[in-house]
């Protein structure tokens, strides 16, 4: 059996790529997704919705990676946000520390990106949770091409956090097969 048959039969169909992009300035959060779901070099979803409102509106999440994996982290940030109100730190941290010590979580195949007015987290699997320096944080097979261009956007033009936001996706999905242009954009 060929290497690339014998990977993809050992760690699933090869669901590839997504770009999500957080953009904080002037007061304002957005949490921006592109909608293209692929399976090897077959686009199999062009409007799929990554981003989420949580906790009341209060909170934003974006996912890349496995769905039902992001689901199943998703529903337990929300229990999270639940048990701690008004403390997404606490809240993320929470889940990075179940999601690292958990049999069952620990298997799952997602990252996520969650902001509320005044925070941006990075979630991972492996423990992390990482807030950006500079108000503006990326995650999927674009996010190293829409973050870069949103810091360029950042302090080098008059655009709010939703133009920026749109602007570095729409690099993203001109460099990054695995991004399209269809948008899902939530804003705090």
């Amino acid at each position: 059996m060929s290497t690339a048959m014998s990977e993809q039969t050992t760690t699933g169909p090869g669901w590839h790529g997504t770009t999500i992009l957080a953009v904080r300035k002037d007061g304002r959060t957005v949490i921006a997704g592109d909608g293209q779901v692929s399976m090897g070099p077959t686009i199999v979803k062009g409007a799929a919705r990554k981003v989420r409102t949580l906790a009341g509106g209060k909170v934003l999440a974006g996912f890349a990676g496995a769905t039902a994996d992001a689901f199943t982290l998703i529903e337990r940030l929300e229990a999270k946000l639940e048990q701690y109100p008004d403390q997404l730190a606490r809240a993320c941290v929470d889940l990075a520390k179940d999601w690292r010590t958990d049999r069952y979580l620990r298997r799952l195949e997602a990252m996520l990106l969650v902001a509320d007015k005044a925070s941006i987290f990075t979630v991972t699997g492996v423990g992390d949770v990482l807030e950006p320096e500079y108000g503006v944080a990326a995650v999927g097979s674009g996010g190293n091409y829409a973050l870069a261009a949103a810091r360029a956007l950042l302090d080098n033009t008059d655009l709010d956090a939703e133009a920026i936001a749109r602007r570095a996706m729409a690099i993203a999905a001109d460099i990054d097969v695995y991004t399209n242009g269809n948008l899902t954009i939530e804003t705090l």
